[in-house]
């Protein structure tokens, strides 16, 4: 849900043109000797060159980077240059009858499609990882797993993850292991090259969960669906899971520090909660939800969905619970009514951030001691994200003040 965010909006990354009184003076005085046409004819022949390259670049059957050997970790991607194919599912029908609901024909499109295939919950998997857990019986072993909500473009954020908080790793005795969960991009021509980076991921790195639905804001809940439907197929005994977006910042350490204090049969949902909300009603927000979705203006207790930690009780509770809920636009709020119709209650933690963290005026956003204790901060850039892993971790690192929050 919108809120206020405590770290400052960021800057994309930009490249800024030459500035012609700095050029290489090497290079400038030699063109300006030269006679206009032969300028002209290099200039077209640059752009020949760059347009020729550019859409070498662009071809979907050429890769991105040079090939990597793949770990040994199983995957069930098809062989390189070509799509995985699809497990035999029936494509849903749209549900014609929401035509006849007052109202209905003047609903924004997305609401209107939403409610249209809202009973659509069957997808073929394109990219899966069958052993990451080392199937059921091996999965008791994993304490930790992150599962990170991505985008097909987000390239450059699941590359960060994987480097920095994303790590798979053992600590202290403690095994973390790592999926992307993805849809497919919704223009046509971006999911046809944006499928082709991610079987390279997938290649290299084992660890991408994409299913064949719409990447969009409503398809949120149906990819948490899809994704509780494959853990307690092939990870089941996950002691802990992560949930989150792939633009927050996560002290692993930290998370496992705070669990291991945690029996992983009880029930556990943290987050930050939200009590006694309701719906927005105002159809150019992006969390409009209609009344011919949601009559009641009240939605049960939920904590904000750009990250919460759950324990393999309550993930087994929210898959059941799950089987007999509608799918709702909103995937945190729908994790509240999996929770509600459970009997369950989600939780508050201090060290989970989902709206930032307040910092003085004249005080660095970006100092590491604001984050050394916390478990989740939302949000962060990719290189913000590099930057604080590090600092974080530094040895040499001494704060005035240190504040315990699990």
């Amino acid at each position: 849900m919108p809120s206020a965010h405590g770290i400052p909006s960021h800057r994309g990354l930009r490249c800024d043109p030459i500035d012609a009184g700095h050029a290489a003076p090497a290079v400038l005085p030699v063109l300006q000797t030269r006679s206009p046409w032969r300028r002209t004819l290099q200039k077209w022949a640059l752009l020949t060159v760059g347009a020729l390259g550019l859409c070498y670049l662009l071809s979907p059957t050429t890769a991105p980077w040079p090939r990597v050997a793949p770990s040994p970790a199983p995957t069930s991607i098809a062989t390189p240059g070509s799509p995985p194919a699809l497990h035999s599912i029936t494509p849903c029908a749209a549900n014609v009858s929401v035509h006849n609901i007052s109202g209905f024909a003047e609903l924004p499109e997305p609401s209107r499609d939403f409610m249209l295939y809202q009973h659509c919950r069957a997808f073929p998997q394109l990219l899966d990882v069958p052993g990451k857990c080392r199937g059921p019986k091996g999965s008791s072993n994993v304490f930790l797993l992150l599962a990170i909500k991505s985008s097909p473009a987000n390239y450059e954020r699941r590359e960060v993850i994987r480097k920095t908080w994303g790590q798979q790793r053992t600590l202290e005795g403690a095994q973390i292991r790592r999926v992307f969960l993805l849809g497919v991009a919704p223009r046509a021509w971006d999911a046809a090259k944006l499928n082709h980076l991610l079987r390279h991921e997938q290649r290299e790195h084992h660890d991408v969960l994409q299913w064949d639905f719409k990447d969009t804001f409503y398809n949120l809940t149906l990819k948490l669906l899809l994704f509780h439907t494959w853990l307690q197929r092939r990870c089941p005994g996950a002691r802990f899971v992560f949930n989150g977006d792939d633009d927050v910042f996560v002290n692993t350490d930290n998370v496992v520090s705070f669990t291991r204090g945690v029996p992983s049969e009880l029930h556990l949902l943290a987050g930050q909660v939200l009590a006694n909300t309701g719906p927005i009603r105002d159809p150019a927000s992006k969390y409009f939800v209609p009344k011919q979705l949601m009559p009641s203006e009240l939605f049960p207790p939920y904590c904000s969905g750009g990250g919460v930690l759950m324990s393999a009780f309550t993930a087994r509770a929210i898959h059941r619970a799950a089987q007999h809920i509608p799918l709702f636009p909103i995937d945190d709020v729908y994790l509240g009514m999996c929770l509600q119709r459970a009997g369950l209650a989600p939780i508050s933690h201090d060290g989970i951030r989902p709206w930032g963290i307040y910092v003085p005026r004249d005080s660095d956003p970006m100092d590491p001691c604001y984050y050394r204790e916390l478990l989740v901060v939302h949000r962060f850039a990719p290189h913000e994200m590099a930057m604080m892993w590090q600092a974080v971790r530094a040895p040499q690192l001494r704060c005035g003040r240190k504040v315990r929050v699990f």
